[in-house]
């Protein structure tokens, strides 16, 4: 299969109507947080096992179709000793791998953030690749207030990631590029905004002087929502006021936009995203790329036993079926009461 072959094929498997993605590609850190805040130590075995329930939960590939996966676990082999990359395949889902090495302070920009990872990033996408990752995400942040991000900062992490892209399409693998504008802050959703339009457009800038072929990436970015400190808007504000700022910036050759979820409530990122889909059409596919918006309840049902398996796999399972309706504006809150 030639690499135009297999960068479109992976396109057609994650893009599909009613699904979305599954970010477990949460850092050492991260899931030692996450794990804290219900009582279970975080350790290769207990992470393993919690990813190995969740990755085997029954038609979970009815509603998502990819999974973004952290270094460790993409070596791993499940409960069952199954590699995970092949476990997720059995259930028609793609794996991926998260490619950037975490960020840092850009020097000179006090407030703002770069992320690393490009230095050998070629030979690490081969190895991930003969692992069984078919796609790659790049994570950038964008710090709001009055001033920030700045221009150094907006200018740096669209080069980045668009040489990351870059390096991914040229061996096959399709790249998930993912600007988060922070909802940390007390900024409006104005304010917000202003600064994604500027993120957006500064981007696919610099994915177009790289050459990047927009059809075989996907876009993963932040809703347009207040800073978290600031007055809550309802869906209908977030979706009218993201729908402005894509149509603005993202070229209709995009085949997908997966939001992140960003600090919303698992509900919340459901609401919204349904919101966000019952204005159209639109030139994209728009649908979700949630870690803990999607994972949060299957964690605490699971709480490090193994033995509520079945419980967390039901929740993950009740969680991406919500958000594949809304994946096509057909999700309802009286749906959460469902089991």
């Amino acid at each position: 299969m030639s690499t135009a072959q297999e960068l479109q094929t992976t396109i057609n498997d994650l893009v599909q109507p009613d699904k979305g993605i599954l970010a477990a590609d949460e850092s050492a850190p991260t899931i030692a947080k996450r794990f804290s805040a219900i009582g279970v130590q975080s350790t290769e075995d207990s992470r393993r096992e919690y990813r190995s329930l969740i990755f085997s939960t029954p038609d979970l590939g009815d509603h998502i179709s990819g999974v973004i996966l952290f270094e460790e676990t993409l070596a791993q082999l499940s409960l069952d000793n199954i590699p995970i990359p092949k476990l997720l395949e059995t259930q028609g889902i793609v794996p991926g791998i998260k490619v950037d090495a975490g960020k840092g302070p850009l020097v000179n920009a006090p407030g703002d953030e770069i992320t690393y990872g490009l230095d050998g990033l070629a030979s690490r996408l081969e190895r991930y690749k003969a692992l069984g990752a078919r796609f790659a995400k790049w994570r950038s942040v964008f710090h709001v207030s009055d001033t920030l991000p700045s221009h150094q900062a907006v200018e740096a992490n669209a080069e980045v990631l668009a040489r990351y892209a870059a390096e991914c399409q040229e061996l096959g693998i399709v790249p998930i590029v993912e600007p988060e504008v922070l909802i940390d802050g007390n900024h409006s959703i104005e304010r917000t905004a202003e600064v994604s339009e500027n993120v957006l457009f500064k981007v696919f800038g610099a994915l177009h002087r790289h050459r990047v072929r927009f059809e075989w990436m996907v876009l993963k970015p932040s809703m347009v929502t207040p800073g978290k400190g600031a007055e809550k808007a309802s869906p209908e504000q977030i979706a009218t006021a993201t729908l402005r700022v894509f149509r603005r910036t993202v070229p209709a050759s995009v085949p997908g936009i997966m939001f992140l979820s960003g600090g919303q409530t698992p509900e919340e990122s459901t609401a919204n995203l349904n919101a966000i889909n019952s204005i159209g059409p639109q030139p994209w596919a728009l649908s979700f790329s949630y870690g803990r918006a999607l994972q949060e309840p299957a964690q605490k049902a699971w709480a490090g036993e193994r033995s509520n398996g079945e419980k967390a796999q039901a929740a993950l399972k009740k969680r991406a079926h919500l958000n594949g309706l809304a994946r096509s504006g057909r999700y309802s809150p009286a749906l959460e009461q469902e089991n």
